[in-house]
C-alpha cells in the first residue's frame, strides 16, 4: 500500500511540470504581444489609421503645388525631361485627387478636374515633346487659368494660384544633366 506521503512525491513532479508549462504559454503569449506592439511599420495599422483621407486642401498644398511649381522650374531651367516627368506627375496627383474626393458640392470632382485641365495637359505635353519654351508659357498660364477657375467655381477664390516669377529655394537639383 502507498501511503500518503508517497503519493504527494510522486505528484510533486506532475504539478511543477502543469506549472512550468503554463508559465511557459503565458510567457510566450506576453513575447508575442510585445513583439507585436514594438513591430512598429509591420503591424497592422490601427482601424482609426485607415480611415483618415487627407482634404482636397491637403492634397492641393502637398502634392498638386509642389508639382506645378517643379514643372514651371524644369521648363525654366531647359530640361524638358524633368518638364516631362513633372507633368506626368501632376497628372497622377490630379487624378489620385479625384479618385480620394470623388464629388465636391455635388459635384462630380473627376470630372471638374478633367474639364478643366485635359486641353492644357495636351498644350503642355506638346510644348514639352518639341521643346517649345513659349508654347510652353501659354500652356502654362492657361493652366494656372485653370485651376483658378475651378477654385472660384468651388467658392474658394480667395486661392489664387500664380505663375511663379522666381527660381524657388528647394533641395531639388533640376541642373543635373540626366543619368542613364
Amino acid at each position: 500500500m502507498i501511503g500518503p506521503e508517497e503519493t504527494g512525491i510522486r505528484c510533486r513532479p506532475f504539478m511543477v511540470a502543469a506549472i512550468a508549462v503554463t508559465a511557459s504559454a503565458i510567457l510566450a503569449i506576453c513575447l508575442a504581444a510585445s513583439r507585436s506592439v514594438a513591430a512598429g511599420p509591420e503591424a497592422t495599422p490601427s482601424p482609426h489609421a485607415i480611415e483618415y483621407l487627407p482634404s482636397i486642401s491637403d492634397l492641393m498644398i502637398a502634392t498638386i503645388l509642389p508639382r506645378h511649381k517643379r514643372l514651371w522650374q524644369a521648363e525654366q531651367d531647359g530640361n524638358w525631361q524633368l518638364a516631362a516627368y513633372e507633368l506626368g506627375n501632376l497628372r497622377g496627383a490630379f487624378d489620385r485627387l479625384g479618385r480620394a474626393h470623388p464629388s465636391d458640392h455635388d459635384i462630380s470632382f473627376p470630372d471638374m478636374i478633367t474639364s478643366v485641365t485635359a486641353q492644357p495637359f495636351k498644350e503642355l505635353n506638346s510644348a514639352i515633346q518639341s521643346k517649345d519654351g513659349t508654347a510652353f508659357a501659354k500652356a502654362y498660364a492657361d493652366l494656372t487659368a485653370a485651376c483658378n477657375s475651378c477654385h472660384q467655381a468651388l467658392g474658394h477664390s480667395v486661392v489664387e494660384v500664380r505663375i511663379p516669377n522666381r527660381t524657388p529655394t528647394s533641395d531639388l537639383n533640376a541642373n543635373s544633366p540626366p543619368r542613364n
